[in-house]
C-alpha cells in the first residue's frame, strides 16, 4: 500500500464543516467584479447591437444559474435553497467596462457568499464569451464579496472597498414599504463603561445607525454614556421629551444580568421622573419575541432583559451590546416598529 493510501485510509484530507446544529437565519452578500470590453465592444453593447442578440440580458441569467448551482463545482459549498438572486449590469464609460454585481439571499444555516461571487463570475464570463468576437482582448478582474449579512459575524462589508450596500434592496422597495419608513426620526445610546471610558470601541451603536439609515429612518444625537442609571435615565429623557424628541430610541447594552447591568432600571427610573407627564407603557411582547428569536441563535437569549416600550410618543427599545445581536433583534422587529409607532398616533391594524 502506498504512503498516500496509508494515510487516507485512517482519516480525510478534507471534510465539509459540519452545521447541523445551527439554526437557519437570514443570510444576504453581494459580490462584484468588472470585464473591460474595450471602446467598439463597449458602444455596442450600450446600444445593443452585439452580434449574439442581448448580451447583458443573458450574461444576468448566466449569473443567476450559477448562483443556484455554486455547490456542484465548489467541493464543500454547502448546498443551499436560495430565496432570491439578482444580477445587474453598471455601465464605467470611463473605463469602457462593465461592473457586474450578484445579490443572494437565503434562510439557511450558513451563508451565501460563494453563490454571490459565483453569480457575479459566471455573469462577467457570459459577457467574455459573447464579446470576443467583437474584441477579444478582454479582461475580466476586481471580482470580490462586497458585503455579507447574517450569522454570528452580523453585517461585514469589504475593508478596501466601495461596498454596494443593497442596491437591489434600495431600488426594489416598493412604495408602501418605503412610505411606512418615510419621516421616521431615530436616535441611539450605546450603554457601555468600556466604551465611555476609551477602552473598547463602540461597535453595536454605529450597526444600529447603519441599519436604521437604510430602511431611510434620519438618525441624530446617538451617544455612549456609562452604565450608570442618572447619567442613563437623563439621556433617555433627552430624547423622549421636548424639541429634540425622536419617534424611536435604541439603546445597546446593558440589558445582561451583571452588577453593571442597568439599562431597563434605567429605563424605569427615566419614566418615573416625569411621572403622569409621560405615559409609560410596557410592550410584553416586544421582549418576548426578541428573546425568542435570539433563542434560535443561542440559549444564553432567555436571559436577556430587552424589552420595548414607549415613554411618552417615543418608542424605547432595549438591545443586548453585540452588533449581532442588534442586527438581529431590529430585523425580527423591521415590520413592527413602523406599525407600533402608527397605532401609537390613533391609526388602526391596517
Amino acid at each position: 500500500m502506498s504512503e498516500i493510501s496509508q494515510e487516507s485510509a485512517g482519516s480525510s484530507r478534507f471534510h465539509m464543516i459540519d452545521v447541523g446544529a445551527k439554526v437557519p437565519t437570514r443570510r444576504r452578500a453581494v459580490a462584484s467584479g468588472r470585464i473591460w470590453v474595450g471602446e467598439e465592444a463597449y458602444s455596442r453593447i450600450r446600444s445593443g447591437k452585439m452580434p449574439k442578440g442581448d448580451l447583458l440580458a443573458l450574461a444576468e441569467v448566466a449569473g443567476v444559474q450559477a448562483a443556484k448551482r455554486a455547490s456542484e463545482f465548489i467541493p464543500l459549498c454547502h448546498p443551499l435553497g436560495l430565496d432570491q438572486v439578482l444580477v445587474r449590469f453598471e455601465f464605467e464609460p470611463e473605463n469602457f467596462a462593465l461592473r457586474a454585481i450578484c445579490e443572494a439571499v437565503a434562510t439557511a444555516k450558513t451563508g451565501v457568499e460563494m453563490e454571490a461571487l459565483a453569480g457575479a463570475q459566471a455573469a462577467l464570463l457570459s459577457v467574455y464569451d459573447l464579446t470576443k468576437g467583437v474584441n477579444p482582448a478582454l479582461w475580466i478582474s476586481d471580482l470580490h464579496l462586497e458585503l455579507k449579512e447574517g450569522g454570528k459575524s452580523g453585517v461585514w462589508a469589504h475593508p478596501g472597498k466601495e461596498t454596494v450596500c443593497g442596491p437591489f434592496t434600495k431600488e426594489k422597495k416598493s412604495d408602501s414599504a418605503v412610505n411606512e419608513w418615510a419621516g421616521i426620526s431615530a436616535s441611539v445610546i450605546t450603554s457601555s463603561d468600556r466604551v465611555s471610558k476609551g477602552l473598547a470601541e463602540d461597535r453595536s451603536g454605529p450597526t444600529a445607525v447603519r441599519w436604521l439609515q437604510d430602511k431611510g429612518v434620519s438618525v441624530s444625537r446617538s451617544i455612549v454614556v456609562a452604565d450608570e442609571i442618572e447619567g442613563l435615565a437623563n439621556a433617555i429623557l433627552e430624547r423622549t421629551s421636548g424639541t429634540a424628541r425622536v419617534d424611536v430610541l435604541v439603546i445597546s447594552g446593558g440589558t445582561g444580568l451583571g452588577p453593571r447591568d442597568v439599562t431597563p432600571e434605567s429605563l424605569a427610573h427615566a419614566a418615573a421622573q416625569v411621572g403622569s407627564r409621560m405615559p409609560f407603557r410596557k410592550i410584553p411582547g416586544v421582549g418576548e419575541l426578541l428573546r425568542s428569536g435570539g433563542s434560535r441563535h443561542t440559549p444564553t437569549a432567555w436571559l436577556s432583559r430587552s424589552e420595548g416600550a414607549f415613554l411618552g410618543r417615543t418608542l424605547v427599545i432595549l438591545l443586548p451590546g453585540s452588533p449581532k445581536a442588534v442586527v438581529e433583534g431590529l430585523e425580527q422587529l423591521q415590520k413592527l416598529i413602523p406599525h407600533l409607532l402608527q397605532m401609537s398616533r390613533g391609526g388602526g391594524h391596517s
